[in-house]
């Protein structure tokens, strides 16, 4: 992996909550616990959209929960279209 060294500040009363951070998830290392907090942030990122679109699928539903055989049913319907 090719790295470049990119600075960024914090304020001086959020170090101590950076070293804590950085010697749980990189074992000491900040450029791995960036790596680290990068792919958790984009996971959560992920899964925060996925929950906000089955929301939004439970809204167009009308709250009705549909069976594995009704959705596939749909899904076929859909693709025949």
């Amino acid at each position: 992996m090719r790295a470049k060294t990119i600075g960024f500040a914090i304020a001086d009363e959020d170090r101590p909550l950076l070293e804590d951070l950085v010697a749980e998830y990189g074992g000491g290392n900040r450029s791995e616990f960036l790596r680290y907090a990068l792919k958790k942030i984009a996971r959560d990122r992920l899964a925060e959209r996925m929950s906000r679109l089955q929301q939004e699928a439970r809204e167009d539903m009308g709250g009705k929960v549909y069976t594995t055989e009704e959705t596939q049913a749909l899904i076929k319907k859909v693709l025949a279209s």
